[in-house]
């Protein structure tokens, strides 16, 4: 009797198995955008660099000189000052938006409101010319014409002072938004297991939310610093001894204007550049935590 087949292993041979091609897609399309943006590039910095109406040794000479380094201390300076300080006050901010309180929520919308809306270069101007109205600071008993001590408003409000509080203000106001948002992207239950641990209010801040607000918090800050560091330009407006105000002075006597614009952006460049290097490292340290 024949025995069964239904058992039997499959003829086939595994040693002719043959892996599959993949063939990868070819995007004409998109390689001759790309070589036509290439070309444009090109064309537009070598037009730049061959104008013949540009002197770049005088781009060169001034590149490095004393009074636009010094220019670019104080940038740094309004930068840095901004920046912590604004972060400061965004965090009070925020925390007054969450809050339970009516009256806290209102007033720090009410400031994020109108200092997200005064344009800068407005508000710069406005306080750059705060002597004009407002005489002299005082410090004495409210209401009254009791007065322990006073000094004229343009010997405090310097153009230095007077950039640094405007800067200040706008940059608490949008960090304060961006700030609200990593508080709120903490889950609620998070606060009620720091209550259930017996912290109050501040020590959850500090130790539960705030921590791990930080991942969404950091991307956007950083974004903010970059602002921050281009509207310094705009205290030339006020004569504020940034690093546009110094090549605005010094093309002012030599009459080289496009000269000295290309060295206040090259440099403007190089300071986002460094910037986004170590806004890269800090983000990825956070996000490991």
């Amino acid at each position: 009797m024949r025995p069964s087949l239904s058992h039997e292993e499959p003829l086939t041979d595994h040693s002719e198995t043959v892996d599959p091609v993949v063939v990868p897609l070819r995007h004409n399309g998109r390689n001759a955008v790309a070589a036509v943006a290439v070309l444009a590039v090109l064309a537009v910095g070598y037009g730049i660099v061959s104008n013949p109406y540009i002197d770049w040794s005088v781009v060169g000479d001034y590149f490095a000189d004393g009074s636009i380094l010094a220019g670019l201390w104080v940038t740094l300076k309004l930068t840095v000052i901004s920046i912590v300080v604004g972060l400061v006050f965004a965090v009070v901010l925020a925390v007054m938006r969450v809050s339970d309180s009516r009256a806290l929520r209102g007033i720090a919308w009410t400031y994020s409101f109108i200092f997200r809306g005064i344009p800068m270069i407005v508000l710069l101007i406005l306080v750059g010319n705060l002597g004009l109205f407002i005489k002299e600071l005082k410090i004495g008993v409210p209401f009254t014409d009791i007065t322990f001590y006073s000094v004229p408003t343009q010997a405090v409000f310097t153009p230095f002072v007077a950039s640094v509080i405007a800067l200040v203000l706008v940059a608490a106001a949008y960090m304060a938004e961006i700030v609200r948002g990593g508080i709120l992207s903490v889950q609620r239950w998070q606060y009620a297991a720091a209550k259930a641990l017996g912290l109050n209010g501040f020590q959850t801040l500090r130790y539960v939310v705030l921590p791990q607000a930080l991942r969404v918090i950091i991307p956007p800050l950083g974004n903010e610093v970059v602002n921050t560091v281009k509207a310094t330009a705009l205290v030339a407006v006020i004569a504020g001894g940034d690093l546009l105000t110094i090549a605005q002075s010094i093309s002012g006597v030599n009459y080289r204007v496009i000269e000295l614009l290309i060295v206040a952006t090259v440099w403007y460049l190089i300071v986002i550049s460094l910037w986004s290097v170590a806004q890269y490292f800090i983000e990825r340290k956070t996000a490991e935590k």
